[in-house]
């Protein structure tokens, strides 16, 4: 997985695994963006590849993670939106985004297209927008 937080709070991720990756780089600009303790969303237009299994100290790893940061994980991110064009994909990932929501504690959105997806990401920001203070 790998981040880029350089349009925040626009947040998009990828996953695909480059050999030499450090996971904990990516951990870190996670927590960064939590620390900036301001809404975002997370949005990808590329899938987890199918069959990739996590080792199980990858695992441990991010549940420990999750377990430190589920309550900003909850307060901050506003949800995940994968961008899938294909509509009987959309539909297979249905089931998934249950699951998902509850493991990472933010729901899981798909849309067809990267122009949906940042539709319904601004929408999302401008209602849990911060009112201004005087």
């Amino acid at each position: 997985m790998s981040m880029d937080s350089s349009n925040f709070p626009f947040v998009w991720i990828g996953f695909g695994q480059e050999p030499g990756h450090d996971p904990q780089r990516d951990f870190d600009e996670f927590e960064a963006n939590l620390e900036r303790e301001e809404p975002f969303v997370l949005l990808s237009d590329s899938a987890p590849a199918e069959g990739h299994e996590h080792t199980q100290e990858e695992k441990k790893r991010t549940s420990l993670w999750m377990k430190r940061h589920k309550a900003a994980l909850r307060r901050l991110v506003l949800v995940m939106i994968l961008i899938e064009p294909n509509a009987a994909k959309r539909i297979g990932y249905k089931a998934f985004a249950v699951i998902f929501a509850k493991f990472w504690g933010y729901p899981l959105m798909l849309a067809s297209s990267r122009e949906e997806a940042m539709d319904v990401a601004e929408k999302l920001l401008l209602q849990n927008r911060k009112p201004a203070t005087p």
